[in-house]
């Protein structure tokens, strides 16, 4: 299992970004996939998780609104689209994959849930 980010950067407060987690060696049946974000000194945090068994989504409340996650099944990756960025979504992002999600138990937001990860891709906000 293989989990490549890419997209991140330098942009203003205010403005957009793409991010994109390109996976593969998948072989799990549902599945979730999620973006996670971890700034210096503080805690990781969840972002947006979306599961494979129904394309249904989740997003903490700091980024509902503002971020939205996306899959392309045929090109294999994830996308993280983000706007309306603020200095305070400075942080390095990272996506991740729980192999096993079992309905009514899977926490989305645990990254205890997750096994696999990429190697995170930097975001900064300038204000």
């Amino acid at each position: 299992v293989q989990l490549v980010e890419s997209g991140g950067g330098l942009v203003q407060a205010g403005g957009s970004l793409t991010l994109s987690c390109r996976f593969s060696g998948f072989i799990f049946d549902d599945y979730a996939i999620g973006w996670f974000r971890q700034a210096p000194r503080k805690e990781r945090e969840a972002v947006a998780c979306i599961k494979s068994s129904d394309g249904s989504k989740e997003y903490p409340d700091s980024v509902k609104g503002r971020f939205t996650i996306s899959v392309d099944n045929v090109k294999n990756t994830v996308y993280l689209s983000m706007k309306q960025l603020k200095p305070e979504d400075t942080a390095t992002y990272y996506c991740a994959t729980a192999p096993t999600v079992i309905p009514g138990i899977f926490e989305p937001f645990q990254d205890a849930e997750y096994d696999y990860w990429g190697q995170g891709t930097q975001v900064t906000v300038s204000s």
